[in-house]
């Protein structure tokens, strides 16, 4: 009887006080003491930190939804680019972020994918071209500034690799989603190579570096690593 009482008090206790009820065990004996009291909050409960994998997760999946959903592929997009604006293509990527947008347009604009590619001109002027990934229209041309002009213009000296055709080479190994000059290296050793991304079913995405000069397609890997495997000869050349 006296274990009833207790059970309907509790129960009324929750009901009309709307906040956490407090749970009172007892043993079948009427006559023992209830068993320590035990109070649960929300801030007594943690979630496991997953170290950025979900998030890792949500941005390749991202990527790899831009990369099958662009119609026009890399080169095409530097051909566009360089039909408005001649110049030497320095890199392209697929991008679905315009930070320079006008307030007035930026809701349009903002959230689309496009290409993004950089030309250098000849007056040695600095513009990013934006290509429609579906069309291939120019949707905008934007002056820039960079500071590592003469550097560019070192490493691309004496190559016969543009970028257009570094993507090309690397374009068996999945949808290229961006090729970039990298005018100092892997790791700094002086030898210029453009570098390609891809996105390929099954494989997520890949990096490649692609010699200026032959063409030879090779895998990005760490430092330290044997960069002669899952390598690609995509050009035959003598030049050494």
């Amino acid at each position: 009887m006296k274990r009833n009482i207790v059970i309907a008090a509790v129960t009324a206790a929750a009901l009309v006080g709307g906040g956490t009820a407090t749970a009172l065990a007892t043993t079948g004996n009427d006559d023992r003491g209830a068993a320590p009291r035990t109070d649960v909050s929300a801030s007594d409960v943690t979630v496991p930190d997953d170290g950025g994998v979900r998030e890792d997760a949500d941005d390749r999946d991202e990527d790899a939804a831009r990369a099958a959903s662009a119609k026009v592929t890399a080169a095409e997009a530097i051909a566009a680019a360089l039909a408005d604006t001649p110049g030497t293509a320095v890199s392209a990527e697929l991008d679905d972020e315009d930070d320079d947008a006008d307030d007035d347009d930026a809701d349009d604009r903002r959230e689309r994918t496009a290409w993004e590619v950089d030309v250098l001109s000849g007056a040695g002027t600095w513009h990013t071209v934006r290509v429609d990934p579906a069309t291939g229209k120019v949707l905008g041309t934007e002056r820039d500034d960079e500071d590592d002009t003469a550097e560019v213009r070192a490493a691309l000296k004496g190559t016969s690799v543009d970028a257009a055709e570094a993507a090309g080479a690397t374009a068996g190994h999945g949808t290229v989603t961006s090729v970039e000059l990298d005018e100092d290296g892997l790791h700094g050793d002086g030898r210029p190579a453009w570098e390609v991304e891809t996105h390929a079913s099954g494989k997520g995405e890949q990096d490649w570096r692609v010699d200026p000069r032959t063409g030879k397609v090779t895998a990005d890997r760490p430092h330290g690593s044997d960069d002669s495997e899952d390598s690609d000869d995509s050009h035959d050349s003598d030049d050494d």
